[in-house]
């Protein structure tokens, strides 16, 4: 709650599972009003049925209209955003000889141009709130993946946007920072097609490289996504927290 009462609003995307389901109940848990967008309706609308400060929006904010209605949407219920969650993203798994140009520009369009044109949507309403951009990012960010190399470039990419948005938008009291998960439990996997053999190896596997032992769960990161959107997290910006059982130090 602000100090008018107006619950604090918040944008989540890619809110119907894994972690943006959990940052979005996290969120809410945390007083939030909280809008959760994403392309399909049923996640959505099983992640609002778990708490009455969850509403939902089917949206592609990879396109300027989607964004600006997503943003429209977050704001008319109480005239204000607080918080903007990048959170939608997608991994297309590939060698480089294989790599589809279709599928490129997908990774492309979620992962990168879907949160410059959130971002750029929602500034008015966050410089107004000296709000928050929390951008989802990964331990492949900055870790090589043979394999995923679009996706890591792609998440290498939103640190970057990270960094400079933060300058670009300090002197109006916006502070943006990202999250980089390691090996989490979710659906992500899942979604890429891999066989479930294949799927359990590639787990078991990063299981083995993670210091403390175990893949993460979406709660891990979530809990952190409050933390940066906080206001008593206010002399931070342009950092991106690594979240990973210690995965990045291997």
């Amino acid at each position: 709650m602000t100090a008018d009462s107006t619950p604090r609003t918040a944008l989540v995307t890619g809110g119907g599972s894994g972690i943006g389901r959990a940052a979005a109940l996290a969120l809410a848990a945390a007083g939030h009003d909280v809008l959760v967008v994403g392309r399909r309706e049923q996640p959505l609308r099983d992640t609002a049925a778990a708490h009455p400060g969850i509403r939902h929006l089917v949206a592609d904010v990879s396109t300027t209209a989607g964004a600006e209605a997503a943003v429209d949407a977050a704001v008319e219920a109480h005239g204000r955003l607080d918080v903007l969650v990048n959170n939608a993203a997608i991994l297309v798994p590939a060698p480089l000889e294989e790599i589809d140009e279709d599928a490129a520009q997908q990774v492309w369009r979620t992962n990168i141009l879907a949160p410059a044109l959130l971002a750029k949507a929602a500034l008015p309403h966050l410089a107004a709130a000296r709000g928050a951009i929390v951008n989802v990012s990964s331990s492949f960010g900055s870790r090589p993946a043979p394999g995923a190399s679009l996706y890591g470039a792609s998440k290498a990419a939103l640190e970057q946007l990270t960094r400079s948005w933060a300058l670009e938008l300090a002197d109006r009291g916006v502070r943006v920072n990202a999250i980089a998960p390691g090996p989490t439990e979710s659906e992500a996997l899942a979604r890429t097609g891999l066989p479930d053999e294949v799927i359990e190896r590639i787990k078991a596997v990063e299981r083995s490289r993670v210091p403390l032992g175990r893949r993460g769960t979406p709660e891990d990161v979530a809990r952190w996504v409050v933390a940066f959107a906080d206001p008593a997290a206010g002399w931070i910006t342009g950092q991106v927290l690594g979240v990973d059982g210690g995965f990045g130090l291997r």
